[in-house]
């Protein structure tokens, strides 16, 4: 059995995504201790932007015609896809920059959606179970005044669970600034709580992904 994840933090050290997909991963790993996981840091590894433009114009140019960038773009699509195909489970902790996706995590979607195996009308993520941590600094839940500027969550979850068809469950952490901007030292107190139900999440998905996982196995 075999766990994929995906790492999107740019600041590991003291990533709160990372974090709290040490603890799906944990739960998945004490399910599964034989189970392997396999990895991607996209976070301190980026895949390179121009990437994508290249794989897509691989399709449209005749073989003698193509580039050193365009077969390097078109076999890395190939193996960010086989390492989606090849995984049983799949963990992904991507958090908010700047009220939108990270640039790493969309250019890493992109290019693997380049791969016709999992492009555009292919199946062949369909069912597989996944989870996908996301944190946020500030908190954009109705009532907030800053509500709705959260424009990566939605994305990703359209994406995820709507491109690809994964059985998708969503964990998620806001107010991970207060504590680090002095502004938010009022919500302390509401961003601990916060970040306690986020943990036990975790933990809990981590858990129903190896269930799920096992009951798909028979």
């Amino acid at each position: 059995m075999s766990l994929f994840r995906l790492d999107a933090s740019i600041m590991p050290a003291t990533s709160a995504s990372r974090a709290l997909g040490d603890l799906v991963e944990s739960a998945w790993s004490t399910a599964h201790p034989a189970g392997e996981v396999r990895r991607r840091d996209i976070g301190t590894a980026p895949i390179a932007a121009d990437l994508w433009g290249a794989a897509i114009t691989e399709g449209f140019t005749a073989e003698s015609d193509r580039t050193d960038l365009q077969r390097e773009a078109r076999q890395l699509a190939a193996t960010l896809a086989d390492e989606l195909l090849g995984a049983d489970a799949i963990l992904l902790t991507v958090p908010l920059y700047n009220y939108g996706v990270s640039q790493h995590a969309k250019t890493w979607f992109d290019l693997a959606y380049a791969d016709p195996r999992i492009g555009p009308g292919a199946t062949g993520l369909a069912g597989t179970p996944a989870v996908l941590v996301t944190v946020l600094g500030g908190s954009y839940a109705p009532g907030t005044p800053k509500e709705g500027w959260d424009h990566s969550t939605g994305w990703l979850e359209r994406a995820l669970r709507d491109v690809w068809g994964l059985d998708l469950e969503v964990v998620q952490r806001d107010l991970t600034l207060a504590g680090v901007n002095p502004a938010m030292d009022e919500l302390r107190p509401l961003a601990d709580e916060r970040r306690i139900a986020a943990e036990q999440h975790a933990t809990a998905a981590g858990a129903r992904l190896a269930g799920a996982l096992a009951a798909a196995r028979g």
